[in-house]
């Protein structure tokens, strides 16, 4: 096992990280911009180092730097976290070309996996299922309407190289679909450096389910369980459970399967996510994409099943043995469910940045609270607006409801706006409850 690991990243997943990397006796050496240096994270590490300016390209962009300081601080390792440049091939293959370990899968999986269109050709060659769609980059919007013909509407039009949901939008008919691939390609290019846009078709009525998997040093891929990521605001995830309540053990099955073939068809290695779409219509399940990173909803995974995902990928980079029985299926207990708690306001879901003057987490048996800020901190906007992420994990899943309305109530910020009164009425909406909900959910609570 390497000595030590500098955290390319801030906030909760940096925090995150470092909490298992001193439990197993590896030096944590973490990275801070102005904007960040009062947060816990930074006084959590065993070393911190500034890197300059606010602004992600003049700090947590910034490869180079990034690389630079990890030689001066004797880092023998990288850990990217999630966003910034988590599932840059480029990044992880200068780490490597460095001589440090890489904490995530080989340059070339990310670079497969990058690119949406790459990512689903070599999916349906793998055989697993997916959606009706481009083959290749769409040239222009009377291309886009060409192809929508195809394909048949209402179609999804997205960047082939984005993520987290930015310009993805539905068309109903070549006119708004004219308007969309306008928007979305301007956003591609803006966002992630390519204009390059694909078209799917749009499923109205689905579910967003998407599976954990972990490649082992051995070359083999297991599969830990799914999460439900249907609730989501302008198609980014805001709260995720598991198991997910609206699949059948048939389904699940299938979806396993599937998620396993997927990091096999990529040689894949250490911790990744299998992201599908679940047509609540007929049953069928289709893949969507692979994230090459842990995902922010890692936690809810850890509960059920009692395994440390950050530790894994520690070992697995080392080449060492994970610390379960990787020969059998991996038991889960419970029910777990994740609520990303958001510097916004909790009706228009719009960026609500300024200081924090209370902070007061709830605590107590079945109760997570993984958080990046702390009261005398300040959120400000050069960084996504999470502060924290509230899990909960009950014996089922009236029993995680339950407390989760409690820890929701008792968690207490003061200073800013955040969405944790939308999270209370998310949890006693009816449809959500019931556990036969779509991803349109908070569209329909909020008529957005």
């Amino acid at each position: 096992m390497f000595s030590s690991v500098l955290i390319a990243n801030r906030g909760e997943i940096a925090r995150r990280v470092i909490r298992t990397a001193r439990r197993m006796g590896i030096k944590a050496i973490a990275v801070y911009s102005d904007a960040d240096q009062s947060l816990p994270y930074v006084h959590e590490a065993d070393e911190a180092v500034y890197i300059g300016e606010s602004a992600p390209a003049q700090s947590y962009l910034d490869s180079v730097l990034l690389i630079d300081v990890a030689r001066k601080a004797g880092a023998a390792a990288v850990h990217p976290g999630y966003g910034f440049l988590a599932e840059s091939a480029g990044f992880a293959q200068a780490v490597i070309n460095a001589g440090l370990t890489w904490i995530g899968p080989d340059p070339s999986a990310i670079e497969q996996m990058g690119d949406k269109i790459r990512a689903r050709n070599l999916m349906a060659a793998a055989g697993v299922p997916v959606a009706p769609g481009s083959a290749a980059p769409v040239a222009d919007a009377e291309a886009a309407v060409e192809e929508a013909s195809r394909i048949g509407y209402p179609v999804m039009v997205k960047a082939a190289a984005g993520g987290g949901g930015i310009g993805m939008s539905a068309a109903f008919d070549d006119d708004a679909l004219r308007s969309a691939f306008d928007t979305a390609r301007s956003r591609a290019e803006r966002f992630f450096g390519s204009p390059e846009i694909l078209l799917e078709r749009y499923v109205p009525h689905a579910r967003h389910v998407e599976v954990q998997i972990l490649g082992l040093p051995d070359g083999r891929v297991i599969a830990l369980g799914e999460r439900d990521c249907s609730v989501q605001r302008r198609h980014q995830k805001v709260a995720e459970e598991t198991p997910s309540p609206g699949l059948s053990a048939s389904l699940r099955s299938r979806m396993l399967s599937a998620a396993v073939l997927a990091g096999e068809a990529v040689g894949y290695r250490g911790a990744g996510t299998v992201e599908c779409l679940v047509d609540t219509e007929t049953g069928d399940f289709m893949f969507l994409e692979m994230n090459t990173r842990l995902q922010v909803e890692h936690p809810v995974t850890e509960l059920v099943t009692g395994i440390d995902l950050v530790e894994q990928q520690f070992l697995i980079a080392a080449g060492e043995p994970v610390t379960f029985d990787a020969s059998v299926p991996v038991d889960s207990s419970g029910h777990a469910l994740e609520l990303r708690v958001y510097a916004e306001d909790p009706k228009r879901f719009l960026p609500s940045p300024g200081p924090i003057t209370e902070w007061s987490e709830p605590s107590g048996p079945g109760i997570r609270v993984d958080s990046g800020y702390a009261a005398g901190t300040t959120v400000t906007l050069f960084y996504d607006p999470l502060l924290a992420k509230l899990c909960v994990h009950g014996s089922t899943r009236a029993e995680a409801l339950s407390l989760a309305r409690s820890a929701v109530a008792d968690f207490r910020v003061a200073g800013l706006k955040t969405n944790l009164p939308f999270h209370a009425e998310l949890l006693d909406n009816p449809e959500f409850v019931s556990g036969d909900y779509d991803t349109g959910l908070v569209s329909r609570m909020r008529q957005l």
